[in-house]
């Protein structure tokens, strides 16, 4: 009679008896630097108690790292950084990326010169893994991360197909509760402004506004463009208020370009709430001090980053995570 052989004891039990998560304890295990005592003894200890032996393909995978992990964002503006969503974005990533010994990168790359730093960068394996966020259209990054051999994670799905591993926010339903809120609060002449209709956010937050309006019988037809920035919302207001007079609701596809908005009403006489009421969308930190605070959907921008670095992290562990979608929630304040 033969012995049955031993079933192997997985990374994912030693996380589990350890209480930390499955990528933490692949650092402990391939002794990665910056993680904390306490995490680290009890890897090791739930190393000792379960008799856990690492894949030796994956210890030498992890040791071949060469200790770097690049954002890159299609865009021109090293402005675009400090955005207050950007900004939250890129705080979350470095909250995760603290505990490793991996740097981060940031890197704009829409331009000839950036996209060919950045191709360069993926070719030489000078990155450990890809973020990639606010792609346009047919974006030449995604087939610059689709070429190299290096994980990538996108930022929100991209408008022309759905990458294997990506982080995005439920863009769409929020869109739709915002607009369901303007319906509810006795609005019956509601506009929107939209985001860049080339990024998958600003096509499915259309989306959402449209959904709303069509199940309430309502024209969904008012709509002026925008492209996400504060003086965007504020020329699309002026336009809308050209074009449609007597609107009485807006639905605007973010704060920044909500703020704008709320100084075009204020220039042009109209009171908010009272004659228009107004949903921003991103609950980004400002939204609570405008005159008057706006209510808006609010999305865990800070957890996108940490979710985006969370996956790369696990695929650099090779291992195959399932894609990501963060809810979003309706925040009532004055504006509507």
């Amino acid at each position: 009679m033969t012995d049955t052989p031993k079933r192997q004891v997985t990374l994912d039990e030693v996380a589990e008896r350890a209480g930390v998560s499955r990528s933490a304890a692949s650092r402990v295990i391939n002794n990665a630097p910056h993680v904390s005592r306490a995490k680290r003894e009890a890897v090791l200890r739930a190393v000792d108690d379960l008799g856990y032996v690492p894949n030796a393909t994956a210890r030498a995978l992890a040791t071949q790292q060469v200790g770097a992990v690049v954002l890159a964002m299609s865009g021109e503006d090293p402005a675009m950084f400090a955005d207050p969503f950007f900004a939250e974005v890129v705080v979350g990533i470095s909250s995760v990326l603290e505990e490793t010994d991996l740097e981060l990168v940031l890197s704009l790359a829409t331009s000839t010169r950036g996209q060919a730093r950045l191709e360069q960068l993926l070719r030489t394996h000078q990155a450990d893994g890809v973020m990639l966020m606010s792609l346009h259209g047919d974006d030449p990054l995604a087939t610059l991360a689709n070429k190299s051999s290096v994980p990538v994670v996108f930022g929100g799905r991209p408008l022309t197909f759905e990458p294997r591993y990506y982080v995005d926010a439920d863009n769409r339903g929020g869109a739709r509760a915002a607009t369901e809120h303007l319906v509810a609060t006795g609005r019956r002449r509601i506009a929107t402004i939209t985001g860049r209709l080339d990024e998958g956010a600003g096509m499915a937050r259309l989306q959402g506004f449209q959904d709303a309006l069509a199940v309430a019988g309502q024209d969904g037809g008012r709509v002026a463009h925008g492209d996400f920035s504060e003086d965007g919302g504020s020329r699309a207001m002026d336009e809308l208020l050209e074009r449609y007079p007597d609107l009485d609701g807006v639905f605007i596809a973010s704060d920044q370009m909500a703020i704008g908005a709320l100084r075009a009403l204020g220039k042009s006489g109209r009171s908010v709430p009272g004659e228009v009421g107004i949903v921003g969308f991103n609950d980004i930190a400002t939204a609570r001090h405008t005159a008057p605070p706006l209510t808006t959907v609010s999305q865990p921008i800070n957890s996108l980053g940490r979710e985006m670095a969370r996956m790369l992290l696990d695929l650099m562990a090779g291992n195959d995570p399932s894609p990501l979608i963060l809810p979003t929630r309706l925040v009532i304040r004055e504006s509507a």
